[in-house]
């Protein structure tokens, strides 16, 4: 089911409003309203925006973010991320595409720059939403905003979900998507060879994936962009013990998701974490970007670093005050949009320093 700004109830739209207003605020009422002092953890301070978001998600929220089943936790988080969106970001133009997939045709979506003639990049995009939720309309401004911001084509993919269709069926759509973008490069308006591939958190391991995974069927991606990336499922790191509950995603949530995409197979393959993979040399270049206030922060760390030690151009960068899913906060939280923003204009830097 796809919503629009028309599905939104009067009732609704007033919250969205309400919420922005709130981002708005001096810090220090912020703070007031999320009645905490400033979270400080692992010598990191937590933005007062997204203190003040946790404390109202605490008062509103019941259920896990795949609960009480997979169907409904698509649509409560479609609804709830198109109420606090904001006013849409305004690129060169956009399109609904079909796709051929793995198993069948697939929705995806071309974010033309506003200069798209002096833009010949193309980011093909895998939305974050642990393999199980997320969709196009959760990550349309994510794509806008990154398209607008680096002046990149950006190509969306809506890749299938667990666990109507589990492992390996999103990663085999990641990699047909990819395929086909660098096959149809130029009827985009892009260069086929500056193909590159990018996602959030679970649309981050995917991209890893794919990164590995490519050969002679799909040409390996120009370069990568990976924000928060989910790489290694089966470890275990002391990000997840830090903030495993009360920071947006929980380990429990990370345990739902893994076992909808796996089928209670687990994590230690390579291709579910990349991190596993025994060698990370000769990969594309890779800008990875990490959230202080994330259970997922060090698998992250962890990837970057091996990159790095393989040899890989790489580029990291690390938000200390923010959280996961900051992405998808841009509206509502000011200090996320100027993250995104950062991220944006630093993978443009590295497309450069790639020969894009």
């Amino acid at each position: 089911m796809t919503y629009s700004d028309s599905d939104i109830t009067r009732a609704e739209r007033l919250q969205g409003l309400a919420g922005r207003a709130l981002g708005r605020l001096p810090a220090r009422v912020q703070l007031t309203l999320s009645r905490r002092p400033q979270l400080e953890v692992d010598g990191q301070r937590l933005d007062p925006c997204l203190q003040l978001v946790l404390a109202v998600g605490r008062r509103r929220r019941r259920y896990g973010l795949c609960e009480p089943d997979p169907t409904t936790a698509r649509a409560r988080f479609r609804r709830e991320l198109l109420i606090f969106s904001g006013p849409r970001t305004r690129v060169g133009a956009v399109r609904d595409l079909e796709i051929p997939g793995a198993a069948g045709p697939l929705r995806a979506r071309h974010y033309a720059a506003p200069s798209p003639g002096a833009c010949r990049d193309l980011l093909v995009y895998l939305h974050g939403g642990g393999f199980v939720i997320g969709d196009l309309e959760t990550h349309d401004e994510t794509c806008r905003m990154l398209c607008l911001h680096a002046s990149t084509h950006v190509l969306a993919i809506d890749y299938r979900l667990a666990p109507e269709h589990p492992f390996p069926a999103g990663l085999q759509d990641a990699l047909s998507g990819l395929g086909w973008a660098q096959e149809n490069a130029a009827s985009l308006g892009a260069d086929p060879a500056l193909v590159s591939v990018g996602g959030d958190s679970a649309g981050g391991n995917l991209a890893t994936v794919v990164s590995q995974l490519c050969g002679a069927r799909v040409r390996a991606p120009a370069a990568q962009l990976l924000i928060y990336p989910a790489t290694d499922a089966a470890g275990e790191y002391r990000s997840k013990e830090l903030f495993g509950r009360g920071y947006f995603l929980d380990r429990t949530d990370c345990d739902d998701f893994l076992r909808h995409y796996t089928q209670g197979a687990g994590g230690e393959d390579p291709r579910v974490s990349p991190l596993r993979a025994p060698d990370l040399s000769g990969l594309p270049p890779a800008l990875v970007v990490t959230a202080g206030f994330d259970v997922l922060r060090d698998e992250g760390n962890a990837y970057a670093r091996g990159l790095g030690e393989a040899g890989c151009l790489v580029a990291w960068r690390r938000f200390p005050s923010l959280a996961h899913g900051f992405v998808n906060m841009t509206g509502v939280c000011p200090a996320a949009r100027a993250a995104l923003v950062e991220v944006a204009r630093e993978w443009r830097a590295l497309l450069g320093a790639a020969g894009g």
